[in-house]
């Protein structure tokens, strides 16, 4: 399985914007964004299941949204009002239920300045 992320880069504070990442099979189990700073472990950002269930970290609540489309099999975060400490490497994460295994994306770069 490859995963293609794409749309990090640098946006002041306040900004917006937005992540997507493709996978190259279907993917029938959750997908998800994880995020990740120099010396901290990777912490959760959203997830979303198969059936459009929506879990979000409450440091993001009311500001990331995250979405998918199946046909496309593609994951997206949404990400307004950016804060500094939103600043990270942002993983996508899928699950493939036929084979109980997930798969990591190789991340992208979010920097929000302040």
């Amino acid at each position: 399985v490859q995963l293609q992320a794409s749309g990090g880069g640098l946006v002041q504070a306040g900004g917006s914007l937005r992540l997507s990442c493709a996978a190259s099979v279907r993917i029938s189990g959750a997908m998800g964004w994880y995020r990740q700073t120099p010396g901290k472990q990777r912490e959760l950002v959203a997830t979303i299941s198969s059936g459009g269930s929506r879990n979000y970290a409450d440091s993001v609540k009311d500001r990331f949204t995250i979405s998918r489309d199946n046909a496309k099999n593609t994951v997206y975060l949404q990400m307004n009002s950016l804060k500094p400490e939103d600043t990270a490497v942002y993983y996508c994460n899928v699950f493939r239920v036929q084979f109980g295994m997930d798969y990591w994306g190789k991340g992208t770069l979010v920097t929000v300045s302040s």
